[in-house]
C-alpha cells in the first residue's frame, strides 16, 4: 500500500537558496531511485510550515524509519558536498568584465555554475570535494576582483596590483560607499574615475598632437609622440581586458579593438588609431558611471538601515551597534529616526514611512500591540498597524519595538539579498544575445580574414585592404548588444525595488510584461481577507447562541481566516462563555471536526458532510446554505453529534483598490482576468463581479487551483497568478510569473515568488506590469538599435567608411543603448488616486 510522508526541505537542504537549486534536483533523483519509493518531489510552503519535500513509498517495502533515515542521510550528503554561494564583490563595473568573471570561474574544477553581473554580484555553485571557497575567491585575485564583507580579501592586493594602477589595496569596507566613489576594477590614482581620467587624458593628446600637426614648425615627431600618448592612456584597461579575454583563449570586443588600432599603426595611421582608442575607453568610462547609477540605485537598499540602536535594558537606555541586536531586545525609536530592526510595537503611536521597505506612499499609523508576549510567540501573524520594519522612517512620535529579526535577517536584509541574487538571473533576450554573440564574433573573424586577401579579386594595395579589414572589425564588434538586455534588467530591477517590488531577474521582469492574462486567488488578494460574520441561521429546535457557543468553542482551536472571524464576531454576540473543544481535526478544502462536551462537532461545507457521513443534510439546512450564497456569502454548517444546530453566513470585503486596479490593467493590456476560490462558484461569481473581472472559478482545492493554471497555460501561453505567496504556493510555482502580495515580513512570500509585492496593496500590480511592459520595450530598442547600427556599418565599411566614423557610431549606439535603459529609474506609476477618482465617476 503506498504512503506518504513529508519532510521540512529547508531541515534537509540548509544551505540551499530556493526550491529550484540544482541540490533539491539531486536529492529527488536519489531518493527516486530507492527501492520502494515512487515518487518524490516538492511541496509549496503554507502559511504555518515551510517548502516540504514529499515522499511516497511502499510500506510493504520499506518502513517510514528508513524513508525518514534516506531522505536525512541524503541531505546530509548532498549539503556536505555542494556548495552554494552569493557574493558582492569589488571590480566588476562592466558586462564584458562579468562575462570574463564568470567564464573564468565556471572553468575551475568543481564549479557547476558561476554567474557574474556588472553591479557586482556573483553565484557560485560548486563541489566542496573538489573546490572550497577561499580557492574561489583566491582564483578572483589574478583578475582584481575582491569580496566585499571578506576582511581577507580586503588585505590583499591582486598579484598586478604593483604594475596596474588599478589594484591597489584597499582598506576596510566598513562605513565605505560602494557608490560612485567606491572602488573597483578600474580605480587607481584617481580612484574610480580612473579610466575616465585615462580617457580625457588620451583625447587631450590626440586633440594637441593633431593641432600640431597642422602647424609646419612643429616637427612631425611630436605630433607622433602625442599619438602613441593617446595611445597608451587610451588602451591601456583595454589592454588588460584583452589579455585576460586571450588567457581564456576567446575573442572579445576589446581584443578587435586593440586590433583595428595596432593595424592603423601599422599603417602609419596614427590619429585614426588614437582616436579609436579614445573613443572607446571614453565609451566604457561614460558605460561604467552609467551603470554605476543603476547599481547605487540597488546598493542604496542596503543603506537604509541605521547603524546604531538605542537599546532598552532595565531602566537605562544604551546605543549599541544593529549587528548587536538580539531577539526580544527593546529598541527605543525618537520622531524622524529610522527603525533598527523588524519588530512590532509595544510602547507608543506614531506614523511610519515604509516607502523605503514597501513602496505605500501614504505613512501608516503604528500602534501597540495588544499581548507582547502572544505577538512574540507569533510574530508572523502581528498585525500590519503594530509591526515594524529595519530601514523605514518613525514619525512624530516615539516608539518602543521589541526585536523580532536580527539585523541580518530583517526584511530589508532579506530584499537586499534576493535584489542581488535577481541580478544573476538571465532574461531570455539575454540568453539569445549571449548565443548569437558566441556564432557572430567568430563569424566576424572569419569575414576580417577573407577581407585580408581582397586584392587578389580588385585591384588595390595591401594597405587600403588591411585598412578595410581593420574598420569592419570596428563597425562589426557587437559592444552595444552585450550591454543592452543586462543594463534594462538592472534599471528594472532597481526601479522595482525602489518602488516595494522585488522582481528576481530579468526572465520574471520579462514574462511579466509579456503576458496578456492573469489569474487572482479571492481571499487576501481581491478581498481584504478580513472576513465577518453577516448571517446567523439557526435549524428548527436550535437558538442563536447554542449554534454560535458550539462554533466558537471548535474554531477557537483553528488559525483559518474564516475561524478567527466566527471567533471574533460571534464571542460579541454571546450570552456566556463558549464551552472547551479538543481533537480538532481539519478537512482539507472542506472543514473542521473537533470534540465538545463528549459530542464530536463538524463545521464545514455540503460536502464535509456526505463524506464525513453521519446523519445527512436535512432541505431546510441545504436551503438556507443556497439562500446566503446566492447573496455572495461563505457558508459553515454545523453539526453537533447528530443534530444540525444551522448556518452561518460570512463575507470577505473587497479590497477598495481592486476595481481601480482591474480597471489600470486592461489598459496597461492585460485582456484576460480569472479568479480562482475555494469558495463555492456563487460566492466567487459575486466577489468577481463586485471588482469587474468577468470571470470566476469557484470550488476549487490548492490541487485544482493548480490544474486551473495549467488549463490557462495552454489558452494563453503565459499567465501570472497573484496571492499571498503561501496558501497558493503551488499554483504561483505553476504559473509563468508567480506574484505575492503582503510580502513584508513573510519570508515564504519572499522566497516562493517570482515577484513580491512588499505592500499589502493591490495598486502596486499595475505598477509592476507598467514596469515590466516598458522593461521589456526598451529591451527591444535597445537590441534593435545595436544590431541595426551592425547592420548598418558592416556594408559600409567594406564599401570604404573608415575606422574613424565607425567608431563614432560605435560607441555612440553603445551609450545610446545604456542611457536608454537608465531611463527605467525615472519610470513613474500611475497615481491610484485618479484611477480611483475615473472609476469612481465611471460607476
Amino acid at each position: 500500500m503506498t504512503e506518504h510522508i513529508r519532510l521540512d526541505l529547508p531541515v534537509l537542504l540548509p544551505e540551499i537558496p530556493d526550491e529550484a537549486d540544482r541540490c533539491v534536483e539531486r536529492l529527488l533523483a536519489e531518493l527516486r531511485e530507492r527501492d520502494g519509493v515512487s515518487e518524490a518531489h516538492v511541496v509549496g510552503a503554507t502559511i504555518s510550515e515551510p517548502t516540504k519535500l514529499c515522499i511516497h513509498y511502499d510500506r510493504d517495502k520499506v518502513s517510514l524509519a528508513r524513508i525518514r533515515k534516506a531522505a536525512r542521510a541524503a541531505g546530509a550528503t548532498l549539503t556536505a558536498r555542494f556548495g552554494h554561494l552569493v557574493w558582492q564583490v569589488d571590480g566588476i563595473e562592466q558586462q564584458r568584465r562579468a562575462r570574463t568573471v564568470t567564464e573564468v570561474l565556471s572553468r575551475l574544477e568543481g564549479v557547476f555554475e558561476a554567474q557574474a553581473t556588472a553591479s557586482g554580484a556573483l553565484r557560485v555553485e560548486f563541489d566542496r570535494s573538489i573546490i572550497d571557497e577561499p580557492r574561489i575567491e583566491a582564483a578572483l585575485g589574478p583578475l582584481g576582483v575582491r569580496r566585499r564583507d571578506s576582511k581577507d580579501a580586503e588585505s590583499e592586493s591582486a598579484p598586478s596590483a604593483p604594475a596596474l594602477p588599478g589594484h591597489p589595496a584597499r582598506d576596510e569596507h566598513q562605513g565605505h560607499d560602494h557608490g560612485e566613489e567606491g572602488s573597483h576594477a578600474h580605480g587607481g590614482i584617481f580612484g574610480a574615475n580612473t579610466e575616465l581620467f585615462f580617457a580625457l587624458l588620451s583625447g587631450g593628446c590626440l586633440a594637441l598632437g593633431f593641432a600640431l600637426s597642422w602647424i609646419e614648425a612643429a616637427p612631425p615627431l611630436v605630433s607622433t609622440g602625442l599619438y602613441l600618448a593617446a595611445y597608451f592612456f587610451g588602451g591601456f584597461f583595454t589592454l588588460r581586458e584583452a589579455i585576460d579575454s586571450l588567457k581564456l583563449r576567446r575573442f572579445e570586443i576589446d581584443t578587435l579593438m586593440l586590433v583595428a588600432a595596432a593595424g592603423a599603426a601599422a599603417l602609419g595611421e596614427f590619429a585614426e588609431g588614437a582616436l579609436l582608442l579614445f573613443l572607446f575607453s571614453l565609451g566604457h568610462a561614460l558605460e561604467h558611471y552609467a551603470m554605476g547609477r543603476a547599481k547605487r540605485a540597488i546598493e542604496a537598499l542596503a543603506e537604509l538601515a541605521p547603524q546604531t540602536a538605542v537599546v532598552r535594558r532595565g531602566d537605562k537606555s544604551e546605543e549599541v551597534p544593529v549587528e548587536a541586536l538580539s531577539v526580544g531586545d527593546i529598541v527605543i525609536v525618537k520622531p524622524n529616526e529610522r527603525l533598527p530592526a523588524d519588530g512590532f510595537v509595544i510602547e507608543g503611536t506614531s506614523s511610519v514611512n515604509q516607502a523605503p521597505v514597501t513602496g505605500e506612499s501614504v505613512p501608516v499609523d503604528k500602534q501597540p500591540v495588544s499581548d507582547a508576549a502572544a505577538a512574540a510567540s507569533a510574530p508572523d501573524s502581528v498585525a500590519a498597524a503594530s509591526r515594524a520594519f529595519a530601514g523605514t522612517i518613525n514619525g512624530s512620535g516615539a516608539l518602543a519595538v521589541q526585536v523580532t529579526r536580527v539585523a541580518a535577517d530583517s526584511t530589508l536584509a532579506k530584499v537586499v539579498k534576493l535584489v542581488s541574487e535577481a541580478e544573476t538571473q538571465k532574461s531570455p533576450t539575454q540568453r539569445f544575445t549571449d548565443r548569437f554573440e558566441r556564432i557572430f564574433v567568430p563569424s566576424v573573424l572569419a569575414l576580417v580574414v577573407v577581407l585580408l586577401f581582397a586584392g587578389v579579386v580588385i585591384d588595390e594595395p595591401f594597405r587600403d585592404t588591411f585598412y578595410r579589414a581593420m574598420a569592419v572589425l570596428v563597425a562589426a564588434s557587437p559592444c552595444a548588444l552585450a550591454i543592452a538586455t543586462p543594463s534594462a534588467v538592472l534599471s528594472g530591477v532597481a526601479r522595482a525595488a525602489r518602488g516595494g517590488v522585488l522582481v528576481k531577474g530579468g526572465g520574471p521582469l520579462e514574462n511579466l510584461g509579456a503576458l496578456t492574462a492573469i489569474a487572482f486567488d479571492k481571499t487576501g488578494t481581491l478581498t481584504e481577507g478580513r472576513p465577518r460574520v453577516t448571517d446567523v441561521v439557526p435549524a428548527s429546535g436550535a437558538t442563536d447562541e447554542e449554534l454560535l457557543r458550539t462554533a466558537v468553542a471548535v474554531e477557537a482551536l483553528s488559525d483559518h481566516p474564516l475561524a478567527g472571524a466566527i471567533v471574533r464576531d460571534g464571542t460579541e454576540r454571546l450570552q456566556a462563555p463558549p464551552p472547551p473543544a479538543s481533537d480538532l481535526r481539519a478537512i482539507t478544502g472542506r472543514g473542521v471536526e473537533a470534540v465538545v462536551e463528549g459530542e464530536v462537532v463538524h463545521i464545514g461545507r455540503d460536502e464535509l458532510f456526505s463524506e464525513a457521513g453521519g446523519t445527512p443534510l436535512p432541505q431546510e439546512m441545504q436551503s438556507s446554505a443556497d439562500t446566503l450564497r446566492g447573496q455572495g456569502r461563505t457558508i459553515m454548517i454545523v453539526r453537533r453529534g447528530t443534530r444540525y444546530l444551522g448556518v452561518i453566513g460570512l463575507m470577505d470585503t473587497p479590497r477598495s483598490a481592486a476595481r481601480a486596479a482591474t480597471a489600470r490593467l486592461r489598459e496597461l493590456g492585460i485582456t484576460r482576468m480569472i479568479m480562482l476560490s475555494g469558495d463555492a462558484t456563487p460566492v466567487a461569481r459575486a466577489v468577481a463581479a463586485s471588482v469587474c473581472i468577468e470571470e470566476a472559478w469557484g470550488d476549487l482545492m490548492p490541487e485544482d487551483k493548480v490544474d486551473a493554471i495549467k488549463k490557462l497555460l495552454e489558452a494563453e501561453g503565459k499567465v501570472a497568478m497573484v496571492g499571498d505567496g503561501v496558501n497558493d504556493a503551488p499554483a504561483i510555482a505553476t504559473a509563468t510569473v508567480g506574484i505575492a502580495m503582503g510580502a513584508a515580513g513573510s519570508d515564504v512570500a519572499l522566497e516562493t515568488a517570482d515577484v513580491a509585492l512588499m505592500a499589502d496593496d493591490l495598486a502596486k500590480l499595475p505598477f509592476a506590469v507598467g514596469l515590466s511592459r516598458q522593461t521589456r520595450r526598451i529591451i527591444r530598442q535597445n537590441v534593435f538599435v545595436s544590431m541595426g547600427v551592425v547592420a548598418v556599418l558592416l556594408p559600409a565599411t567594406i564599401l570604404g567608411l573608415g575606422i574613424g566614423p565607425a567608431v563614432v557610431a560605435h560607441e555612440g549606439s553603445t551609450l545610446l543603448v545604456v542611457f536608454n535603459a537608465l531611463r527605467l529609474l525615472a519610470f513613474r506609476e500611475v497615481p491610484f488616486a485618479q484611477d480611483s477618482a475615473a472609476e469612481s465617476s465611471a460607476a
